[in-house]
């Protein structure tokens, strides 16, 4: 070896010694590193054990630059390296080390680690370093050490090893652990990793419903029920858009299933205009729109007939703004004597209410004709009409999709952009994949992309409208580095072929950005009423021979026992089904218990087996409902148990801390302010119920003057009473009024709600994403408000919110970073972000197409009751009411079901409403609801509630739309002479 070539490799060390420290893998090395005397590898492991991997490591960096060794000591540097697995190491000794953006990527995969950690350590250790070692992240002795200290230190001391092991790899480590956690079934761990929202009762996104599941927009008390149904219906006309519209287009989260219910309210549902109504105000100063010197800095692109997003924080008048924008596009347009026309879309009904009410209705009104329009809206003429009579518009998204898609059918009720000049499209950052707001821009995109033919054909364009988008944050996707963080923001711009996107750093006179705490309870440190819940778990684990793969009151372990449930159900096994959903609710009560009173997470359990009771009884001319032996074993063994927890959950002993945190910090900012009004964000329904309840019936609160209410979704669950409307709509009100003064909600306040004399916000152990952070953060718009999470220490929650600030950051670098590129780049990026979009979308639709031609005739499937798997009917006997309702109205089904009476469904939806509950005769498992279409009795099924067969293989399906069928439309005409004929020779009999 040269003289050089030893030179060069000191001073590669030399250079990369703060990296290579970071990844060297100090003790296997030694092993193999010869060159190196005993006693200086006896000193570096003295290092090693006292001060750890890193400063080990750079010692043993000093050890070798500091010293003259044999020749060839480089090349068995490398060797040394490669054996003991520090691959990553030996790109750099050899100068090759990635390039920057890579390197700068694994940086921020490597913070992300170290930010979860307190969440990461509680994986499956043993798991995942199996998965990880096969996927080559690990070497063997990497695998056996990591074994030996979960075997020795626990499962949290080998996790520890295992995190410690991985960030040591070269680039592209993330993506194969991504992949460890998701076949080791770490689903949540994996969600968090990539930022994207957790499994909440309530989540986020916005979720665009298909066709097939506008089923459950009449069922409104049933497990599958739309919750926006629960005030009165529209009143339109019968080929209204407003009909197969799903009324609100929903928060984030699954519309089906009982733990993930829309919280998407219609707060202002069938009501006439409030007393004071600030749309008749008659004072002209009330109506004079003036804009502060940044407000109108955003504004000017878009007053120069640009599309742009205005990207502002909560508080700061983004509203005013677009209502600024909207007179002076309609005044232009006038001054031109050119047709101006505005439509305003929103993403949950009760936006609608509140842009009309609050923004555009009132400085607008007395110039143009304004209308808003949602599912709630009591109108008696069709959406195309309300488009011709008005200038300004203000609609659910969902109403405006419906319309331009019958336009695309040739249908009279149908609209077209063309129509529009304005489009303003609040909360824009939902502007993505799956959403109403894409689907929208979708149909713009193309149009646009056809007007560039036109014009190179010399043809004359259709009109587009102008586009203004409206965000407080349009977070990062679950970016995981900077240039990731700004492709995801290009995207959003490209979506709304966006000229820019304007911002503004606000001074402290115009930001309101609440004061932020964390406010930490200690762990608790005996559970004895959990420990009983776990030990009813074990029993039915033992009843049913179940083995569960995670720790009982995990999101591992609700994920474990869904797929127990589901599995069970297509291999007709009763008595594992029935367990696994009895086991699931004792996992919902145990979650609930670390941040609910214990007497509330019992009252969850005592009401849930009541109800599972009222299921076996059946009406006294109906038969009787088998209760199997399984079931009998389950009832009893709660009704063993029960005087234990009622004992429990009596000493305040043995409560969560959260709860104790919680109360000395509403009671500091009630008695510390002059005037408080406070939200507390929560995850659950239950949790919203619950806390209120506690916060009622103890009198300290009271006498700091808290007056509290709960807000949650309209939806049905079982154990869950959902709030009606009108009881939304009070809620709201009283808050407003400042009668009630704490409103404990679930996400459905966070995103868009205007309530400005809002100064304390909590989020009780509650973390999503950085967008829900940050508009949760913004409800606090008062002086001097408080933004604090309260979080159990070891829980994970602290970590998470790192983990978004971190993201937070990201955001606010990339949008800045973006305005500033450079002219012809930005337009390059965004056109093609524009032309993949559609193509994506042309090729779904052909494969649509496609679909819908190979659909199988109804024969192909057949279904059975997915409790008792008591063979219910052919796909031959159903029929589609609305192409929407599956319905058998054979008089062999009707045999098969009794009707439960459900007085609380009185919802009407034009010509058929819901009478009640089927359920099976034999076992007591809901089916679905009857429905009165046009005075005939008409039983729906709903999918989710039967096991599928089909080709031979069952199969659980969430919605019909997910069976390639095709089922016949309902025969009213057929079905009612049938009707009549029976009724005649009744009638005959009688004479």
């Amino acid at each position: 070896m040269s003289i050089d070539q030893d030179a060069e490799t000191r001073h590669i060390l030399d250079c990369f010694r703060d990296r290579l420290k970071q990844i060297i893998q100090v003790e296997p090395l030694l092993d193999q590193l010869h060159f190196l005397g005993q006693d200086r590898k006896d000193k570096i492991r003295a290092k090693l054990r006292a001060d750890g991997d890193i400063s080990a490591a750079a010692l043993l960096i000093d050890e070798i630059l500091q010293t003259q060794h044999d020749k060839g000591w480089p090349r068995e540097l490398v060797t040394a390296l490669e054996t003991a697995g520090c691959t990553h190491a030996v790109n750099y000794v050899r100068n090759s080390p990635p390039e920057p953006t890579e390197e700068a990527e694994n940086d921020s995969c490597v913070r992300l680690i170290d930010l979860m950690q307190l969440t990461l350590v509680n994986m499956k250790t043993t798991d995942v370093c199996a998965q990880c070692w096969s996927l080559g992240l690990l070497t063997p002795e990497d695998k056996e050490n990591i074994m030996k200290a979960t075997e020795n230190h626990g499962n949290i001391n080998g996790a520890r090893v295992l995190l410690k092991r991985l960030v040591k790899n070269e680039a592209g480590w993330f993506s194969k652990f991504l992949q460890a956690l998701e076949e080791t079934e770490h689903r949540e761990l994996v969600r968090e990793l990539r930022g994207e929202p957790c499994n909440e009762d309530e989540s986020m996104s916005v979720e665009i419903r298909t066709v097939e599941e506008g089923e459950q927009t009449c069922l409104a008390l049933a497990k599958e029920t739309d919750p926006v149904l629960n005030g009165s219906m529209p009143v339109v006309s019968a080929n209204s858009s407003l009909l197969s519209e799903d009324l609100d287009s929903s928060v984030d989260g699954s519309v089906l299933g009982a733990s993930a219910e829309n919280e998407d309210v219609d707060m202002y549902n069938g009501q006439e205009e409030e007393e004071g109504d600030p749309t008749e105000d008659d004072d002209p100063s009330a109506r004079t729109i003036e804009l502060r010197d940044y407000q109108m800095e955003v504004a000017r692109p878009a007053l120069e007939e640009k599309n742009i997003i205005i990207c502002l924080p909560t508080g700061s008048g983004k509203t005013r703004v677009a209502v600024y924008i909207t007179k002076e596009h309609l005044e232009r347009k006038k001054q031109m004597g050119q047709p101006g026309k505005v439509v305003v879309l929103v993403n949950k009904v009760p936006l609608v209410e509140q842009h009309y009410k609050a923004e555009f209705g009132r400085f607008l009104k007395h110039q143009y004709s304004v209308e808003r329009v949602s599912g709630a809206s009591q109108l008696k003429i069709s959406f195309p009409q309300i488009i011709e009579q008005n200038d300004i518009i203000i609609c659910t998204a969902q109403i405006l999709e419906n319309s331009l898609a019958k336009a695309k059918t040739g249908d009279e009720d149908g609209i077209k952009l063309s129509q529009f000049t304005l489009m303003v499209i609040d909360e824009c950052h939902h502007t993505k994949k799956g959403y109403a707001y894409n689907h929208i821009m979708i149909r713009y995109l193309k149009q646009k992309h056809k007007n560039q033919l036109l014009k190179k054909q010399g043809k004359s364009p259709a009109a587009i409208p102008q586009i203004l988008g409206l965000t407080a944050s349009p977070g990062v996707g679950g970016a995981m580095n900077q240039q990731m963080a700004e492709q995801h923001i290009l995207q959003i711009c490209a979506n709304l072929d966006a000229f820019t996107i304007k911002t503004k750093t606000l001074g402290e006179e115009e930001a309101k950005t609440p004061y932020k705490r964390i406010a930490r309870a200690e762990e608790r440190k005996t559970d004895p009423f959990g420990d009983v819940i776990k030990k009813i778990m074990d029993e039915i684990h033992t009843h049913a021979d179940l083995l569960p793969s995670c720790e009982p009151g995990t999101q591992n372990y609700e994920q474990w026992v869904v797929q127990k449930e589901q599995n069970a159900a297509k291999e007709e096994n009763q008595k594992v089904r029935v367990c696994a959903e009895h086991l699931r609710h004792y996992n919902e009560a145990l979650n609930q218990s670390h941040i609910i009173r214990m007497s509330d997470a019992f009252r969850y359990l005592d009401k849930y087996h009541n109800e599972e009771l009222k299921t076996k009884s059946s009406p006294d001319d109906e038969g009787t409902v088998t209760i199997t032996d399984t079931e009998r074993f389950l009832f009893t063994l709660f009704k063993d148990k029960k005087a234990k927890l009622e004992e429990l959950m009596g000493k305040p002993e043995y409560e969560n801390n959260n709860l104790a945190k919680l109360k000395s910090i509403i009671l500091k900012e009630f008695s510390t302010r002059e005037v408080a009004r406070g939200i507390i964000f929560t995850k659950t329904r239950l949790s919203a119920q619950a806390l209120c309840q506690w916060i009622q019936e103890n009198p300290k609160f009271d006498e700091v003057g808290v007056s509290a209410s709960y807000l949650i979704g309209g939806g049905d669950q079982s154990v869950v009473k959902p709030m009606t409307a009108a009881e939304q709509k009070d809620v709201l009100q009283k808050f407003r009024k400042g009668e009630i003064n704490l409103l404990i909600a679930t996400t459905v306040a966070e995103e868009g709600l205007d309530i400005a004399e809002c100064n304390v916000v909590i989020r009780y152990c509650l973390v999503t994403n950085e967008v829900a952070m940050i508009q949760a953060r913004g409800r606090g718009r008062a002086e001097d408000s408080s933004y604090t999470l309260v979080a159990e220490a070891g829980s994970g929650v602290e970590e998470r919110e790192s983990v978004n600030e971190y993201r937070e950051k990201m955001m606010s670098k990339a949008i800045a970073k973006i305005c500033k590129m450079n002219r012809a780049d930005y337009e390059k990026k965004i056109r093609e972000f524009q032309i993949q979009a559609i193509m994506e979308e042309k090729v779904k639709i052909k494969k649509k197409q496609q679909k819908g031609m190979m659909k199988d005739p109804p024969s192909k499937i057949s279904l059975s009751c997915r409790d008792c798997s008591v063979f219910v009917c052919s796909g031959e006997h159903l029929e589609m009411i609305e192409n929407m309702h599956h319905v058998n109205v054979t008089e062999q089904f009707r045999k098969l079901f009794i009707v439960r009476e459900n007085a609380s469904l009185q919802e009407r939806l034009l010509d058929y409403e819901t009478n009640g509950v089927i359920a099976c005769k034999n076992c007591g498992q809901q089916w679905g609801s009857m429905m009165l279409y046009k005075s005939i009795e008409c039983p729906c099924l709903h999918i989710k509630n039967f096991v599928v067969t089909y080709d031979s293989k069952k199969k659980i399906y969430n919605k019909w739309g997910d069976l390639p069928i095709r089922f016949p439309a309902f025969d009213y005409t057929q079905h009612a002479d049938m009707l009549v004929e029976d009724s005649e020779e009744e009638d005959t009999d009688g004479d």
